[in-house]
């Protein structure tokens, strides 16, 4: 999984900052990531600020123009479905290629990450929250034995970045996506690949409806932008 830790150097801690501003909302969609302003906020080069913008480019959260520079991605509508059926045709793919019943290494992994998915949860610590889901599903899907497949997975996970992370604080949203991890680990012990497949899919379902619903109560999300302070 992509992380701001696999980056070196002043721009890592530049990445970890924003990327955390965007993915807890601090930062909107639209909102335009301004250099001269980030160099007021972060004592660092502005080689640095490019070289941190362009990893959060990388990374799915920030898109750049040539002639407007940088801003917090924003996705519309239609982006929204159009990526969420690649991840479900994706998701279902590696589930139905999981070898059922999982082994015993497999379903006592992904149950300590739900451990502690739950406890981040709770504390509602929200990198936490962030970063023990990916690597859950990460893992699960992992044991599909197809690194392509999964490669994509970790793609498409980054593209909808934006729409997840629009949950991430909603405590409603949080208990559904508990009890997902806990029927996916017990249809993992079982032999039935599609009820597997179907709770991957489902598992989508929730954090998009709840995007789509805040543009169709607010107007499309960031629209107007703004700068970052």
């Amino acid at each position: 999984m992509l992380t701001t830790t696999d980056y070196g150097g002043k721009e890592a801690d530049v990445v970890r900052a924003l990327e955390e501003d965007i993915i807890f909302g601090r930062l909107a969609p639209g909102t335009r990531l301004v250099e001269d302003v980030l160099l007021a906020r972060f004592p660092v080069s502005r080689h640095s600020i490019r070289q941190a913008l362009y990893q959060l480019e990388k990374l799915g959260v920030v898109t750049r123009e040539r002639n407007k520079g940088a801003m917090v991605r924003r996705l519309s509508p239609e982006e929204v479905g159009q990526i969420y059926e690649v991840r479900e045709l994706l998701q279902r793919q590696a589930a139905l290629m999981i070898p059922l019943p999982a082994s015993e290494a497999l379903i006592a992994e992904l149950t300590e990450i739900h451990r502690l998915y739950s406890a981040h949860v709770d504390a509602r610590y929200l990198r936490g929250i962030h970063e023990a889901n990916d690597r859950f599903h990460l893992t699960m899907f992992s044991a599909c034995g197809n690194d392509y497949l999964v490669s994509s997975i970790e793609q498409y996970m980054r593209l909808s970045l934006p729409v997840r992370a629009n949950s991430l604080a909603d405590p409603e949203q949080l208990d559904v996506s508990r009890r997902h991890h806990e029927m996916m680990i017990e249809a993992l012990k079982r032999r039935d690949n599609w009820v597997l497949a179907q709770l991957c899919v489902d598992h989508l379902q929730p954090s998009k409806k709840f995007y789509l619903d805040e543009i169709g109560k607010n107007g499309e999300i960031g629209k107007n932008g703004g700068d970052a302070a």
